[in-house]
């Protein structure tokens, strides 16, 4: 049986889809089955991230009004043949009620692939609980920035109600330059204020934006951000790997406090 894990923000523009799609990515290059499941029915996005939109025939919804079989809706990647996509539509026509269907879909992909990861809509609606009700483990991707963090601590808050299993944080647009003269909160202050295990941190990187450009995941990319993707697919299979960049606390984490919870 595979691990199906959600991916999920609160804040919208963190970088979520992009995380998405170069774990999928990463994950694949390892050897392992993975599917990409874009859940923000409506503004579908992973997709452009992977360069697959030109070959898109169906859609989440259509397999979900059974419209069309599985098989016909996923998209084998051409550069990594374990990996899929079952992307979303890009209209919401039908906004039916999918929780119970979408949990159904999520076994029987279980039993197809080893890993399958849930591009969770932004904020807490219909769709994230959806997700997370299909979901065995979360990755929460934030920001050091102020509102990015409040609106993860509500996104943990809700998990922590449904009792999920286990959470793990992932810093994203980190500028180490910024941290260090303190203009910046450290990924260290953010994993102190959220109180959950850090995954991992994607400094800030130019690359991204020119494989986004690319249609292509960063992690083939030699960059940092590239490095730190692959890290943290490792982190994801139970290897034991350091961050790998050090962030130094420079007196942030009180900063945050006094603006986290005023």
């Amino acid at each position: 049986m595979g691990d199906v894990i959600v991916i999920t923000s609160g804040k919208g523009g963190v970088g979520k889809t992009t995380c998405t799609a170069n774990l999928g990515f990463g994950l694949a290059k390892q050897g392992f089955r993975v599917v990409l499941v874009d859940m923000d029915q409506g503004l579908r996005n992973l997709d452009v991230v992977l360069g697959l939109e030109k070959e898109l025939t169906f859609h989440l919804q259509d397999v979900l009004m059974h419209r069309c079989r599985l098989r016909q809706a996923l998209i084998r990647d051409r550069r990594q043949s374990g990996l899929h996509l079952l992307p979303a539509a890009s209209f919401l026509a039908e906004e039916g009620a999918f929780g119970e269907e979408l949990r159904l879909l999520t076994l029987e992909l279980k039993e197809q692939f080893d890993y399958v990861l849930l591009d969770c809509p932004a904020g807490i609606g219909k769709g994230f609980e959806d997700c997370i009700m299909s979901a065995d483990r979360a990755i929460l991707v934030t920001e050091p920035e102020v509102s990015a963090i409040r609106d993860a601590d509500k996104v943990l808050t809700i998990l922590q109600e449904k009792q999920f299993q286990q959470t793990e944080l992932l810093v994203n647009r980190v500028h180490i330059n910024l941290v260090k003269k303190g203009f910046m909160l450290s990924p260290e202050d953010v994993q102190e204020v959220l109180a959950v295990p850090l995954l991992g941190v994607i400094p800030e990187d130019e690359e991204v934006l020119i494989a986004l450009s690319d249609g292509e995941p960063v992690i083939n990319y030699s960059s940092d951000s590239g490095a730190c993707f692959e890290n943290i697919c490792k982190r994801l299979i139970g290897m034991n790997v350091p961050i790998g960049i050090s962030y130094a606390k420079y007196g942030g984490f009180l900063r945050a406090c006094s603006l986290f919870f005023r």
